[in-house]
């Protein structure tokens, strides 16, 4: 699963224009883009992709919501930054990949005919692409973000699989609860949003 390959020969483009080219692409046209820009053993764009969005969530939630820095070390600057490297060095890879792992499972479980970890573990990094939104500090911008990264997740297992939507979504469900409900907030800001319509 942590195997990488430098030259693939094919697959996405890498560096700050191909991050962006596929964080584009795949809000605007997820079925083409997991279609054609996930293949076998290019993992290492997708991880780049996934920490980069989840440096952006995070470094945006610091610099408008100076409350959320945790106390680590130091003033506010230095714990920032200290938080910062942790989640680009360790959290975001490690997440990535515990939930790729988890999703394989359940795929292994659900579809008979499925693409390799490889293709899963991009799948799982690109779905993440609306949650670099996520950080500005409106909950229910945060609960629409979330939202889509779970749509995402459930088109892109659907292509990148072969399988239908509905065995897509079964699949998806505990992968996108982990990451879209708890580590980017989802379910925090849906109840925040429920609050504020006084639904609970």
């Amino acid at each position: 699963m942590t195997t990488w390959v430098d030259t693939p020969g094919e697959g996405r483009e890498r560096g700050p224009l191909g991050i962006g080219r596929a964080w584009v692409d795949v809000l605007v046209r997820p079925r083409g883009f997991f279609r054609a820009g996930v293949v076998p053993g290019d993992q290492a764009p997708g991880l780049v992709f996934a920490v980069v969005v989840a440096f952006v969530f995070v470094a945006t939630r610091f610099l408008l919501v100076p409350g959320s820095i945790p106390a680590i070390q130091g003033g506010p600057v230095l714990s920032a930054t200290l938080a910062l490297l942790a989640v680009t060095l360790l959290i975001a890879p490690a997440t990535l990949h515990l939930t790729a792992a988890i999703q394989t499972l359940l795929l292994i479980a659900l579809v008979r005919d499925r693409a390799g970890v490889s293709e899963t573990v991009q799948t799982v990094a690109y779905a993440t692409a609306p949650c670099a939104l996520a950080g500005l500090p409106y909950p229910s911008l945060r609960a629409l973000c979330a939202a889509y990264g779970a749509f995402l997740l459930v088109v892109g297992l659907s292509e990148v699989h072969g399988t239908s939507l509905t065995r897509a979504a079964l699949a998806a469900v505990v992968p996108a609860s982990l990451v879209f409900g708890y580590a980017f907030g989802g379910f925090g800001a849906v109840v925040s949003v429920a609050q504020a319509w006084a639904l609970i």
